[in-house]
């Protein structure tokens, strides 16, 4: 009897995508090839036409419903806090705090407390004051590859437990964008300028998310935002259960 010819698989290293093994290959290879920043085209992609590629029978892909607007209406005003680049998930939430369960309304104040705890002693101004449970800065302004590190969901949770609205950086690690997106906790909105060194934390700002535009009232500016696409819609709804929930994806916790 002819010997069947062994079965090899083949899958590729996210750092390169050239690196092959003997493996069971990835549900999808295409999410492997993104970039290390999330980038405004790859994260649309990723929620639409890729999720086509993984989607259960019973399910469609992650996309703007026909009731829903592909960009928010909504703004934000407020002061800004100002970091720099490369601001890992440990200075935004340190692993100490990860026992903290959001679900539980007293656990989740407690996380945001402890918001961006981890930045080292050169930021003299604190995120949080000292004895205080909520930031007085609703709008964040960082450098490139904001959220860097650990894939901990509790990192955008812990922001929006703080009372930040909205993020806006030169580019995101994807990890962070996408739980940014799945729990709906910030709007993560990307420049098109060196944004941390057009402002100085205290400045105030207004995000007007239908028009992309950033405004520093402090200064006078203006600035172009990229689009935030179709995870504006999911963000609105409030993350992606319960959008999925509004779109009919999945049944709806009363039913």
């Amino acid at each position: 009897m002819a010997k069947a010819a062994p079965t090899t698989f083949h899958t590729f290293s996210s750092s390169n995508p050239n690196f092959q093994k003997s493996s069971i290959p990835p549900a999808s290879s295409s999410f492997l090839k993104l970039p290390t920043t999330y980038s405004t085209k790859c994260r649309t992609q990723f929620l639409t036409k890729n999720s086509q590629s993984i989607r259960s029978p019973c399910f469609s892909p992650i996309k703007a419903t026909p009731s829903s607007s592909s960009s928010s209406t909504a703004s934000f005003h407020g002061l800004c806090y100002v970091v720099d680049d490369n601001i890992d998930t440990d200075q935004i939430i340190p692993a100490e705090y990860l026992t903290l369960v959001p679900s539980n309304p007293e656990e989740y104040q407690k996380l945001g407390s402890y918001a961006l705890i981890g930045l080292p002693s050169s930021y003299q101004v604190r995120f949080i004051d000292e004895n205080e449970t909520k930031t007085k800065y609703s709008i964040i302004i960082a450098g490139a590859n904001f959220g860097c590190g650990s894939s901990r969901e509790h990192a955008p949770v812990a922001l929006g437990a703080a009372g930040t609205k909205a993020i806006v950086a030169e580019s995101y690690a994807r990890i962070f964008f996408r739980n940014s997106v799945s729990t709906g906790e910030v709007y993560p909105l990307e420049s098109e300028v060196r944004i941390c060194e057009e402002f100085t934390t205290g400045d105030v700002a207004t995000v007007e998310l239908a028009e992309s535009k950033l405004i520093n009232h402090t200064t006078g500016k203006e600035y172009t935002l990229k689009s935030i696409g179709d995870a504006g819609p999911v963000i609105d709804a409030g993350g992606i259960f319960a959008y999925a929930r509004q779109a009919g994806m999945i049944a709806s916790a009363a039913s």
